[in-house]
C-alpha cells in the first residue's frame, strides 16, 4: 500500500514542473485526493458495498471537484492535474501512466447496460475539456486535443483533434515508452481546419496572379487586333 502512495506521488512530482516538495503535493493535489479516494471506494464496490463505495466518491468530488465512479478500473500512474470537473464512468477502464487534464468526460452514451464507457490505453493524454464518450478503445500512446468530442475508436499512436474528433497524425511506427518519456505536449497538436484555410488561400493567389496575367495582357491583345 505504502508503496503504491510512494508512486501516486512520484508520478505528480515527475509530470508537474509546478511542484516544489512532497508536502505541497500531499496537501494541495485535488487530483491526488480524488485517486486516493477512488482506491478506497473501489475497495468496497469490489466487496459489493456499494452505497458505501457511492458515499465515498461523493463525498470526494464534494472537496476535489473530480467524480470518479468506483467501478472504473485504473492502473498504476494516473496523473490528473487541475482536474476540476473530470468525470470517469463506472465501466471506464485507464491503462498506465494516463494524463488526464481539467474538465475531461470518460462518459457512455443513452441507457445502455453493461460496457458503456471507453476503455483508454496506456500513455494517453486526454487534454482539457476533451470528451470520450463510448465503449471502445482508444489506443496506446494517443492524445486527444483540448475541446474534442471522440465517438468512436482511435488507433494506437494517434492524435485526435476536432468535434467529432477526427485521427489528423498516426504514427507509422511503434515507440517504446517508459514512465519518464510520457508525451505532455499536448498543446502541440495538428490543425486540420488551418491547413484547409492554407491551402484555400494558396488556391485564390494562384488564380489571383492568373487574373492579373489575363488583365495586363488585355491591352496587348487589344493592339493586335487591330
Amino acid at each position: 500500500m505504502f508503496n503504491t502512495l510512494r508512486k501516486d506521488i512520484h508520478v505528480i512530482k515527475e509530470r508537474d514542473p509546478a511542484v516544489k516538495n512532497t508536502l505541497e503535493v500531499l496537501l494541495c493535489y485535488s487530483g491526488l485526493h480524488a485517486i486516493w479516494a477512488y482506491r478506497l471506494a473501489h475497495f468496497f464496490y469490489l466487496h459489493k458495498w456499494f452505497v458505501t463505495a457511492r458515499i465515498i466518491s461523493t463525498i470526494a468530488r464534494f472537496f476535489t471537484g473530480i467524480e470518479i465512479h468506483p467501478g472504473a478500473q485504473i492502473g498504476e500512474g494516473l496523473f490528473i492535474d487541475h482536474g476540476m470537473g473530470i468525470v470517469i464512468g463506472e465501466t471506464t477502464i485507464i491503462g498506465n501512466n494516463v494524463s488526464l487534464y481539467q474538465g475531461v468526460t470518460l462518459g457512455g452514451t443513452g441507457k445502455e447496460k453493461g460496457k458503456r464507457h471507453p476503455t483508454i490505453g496506456d500513455y494517453v493524454v486526454v487534454a482539457c475539456g476533451a470528451k470520450v464518450l463510448g465503449s471502445f478503445t482508444v489506443g496506446e500512446g494517443s492524445k486527444i486535443g483540448a475541446g474534442s468530442v471522440v465517438l468512436k475508436e482511435v488507433p494506437p499512436y494517434s492524435t485526435v483533434v476536432g468535434i467529432p474528433g477526427r485521427v489528423v497524425l498516426q504514427q507509422g511506427k511503434k515507440i517504446s515508452h517508459s514512465e519518464q518519456d510520457v508525451d505532455l505536449d499536448h498543446n502541440r497538436l495538428p490543425d486540420p481546419i488551418e491547413d484547409q484555410i492554407a491551402a484555400l488561400q494558396q488556391q485564390v493567389a494562384i488564380l489571383q496572379s492568373r487574373v492579373n496575367a489575363m488583365d495586363n495582357a488585355e491591352p496587348h491583345l487589344r493592339s493586335l487586333s487591330r
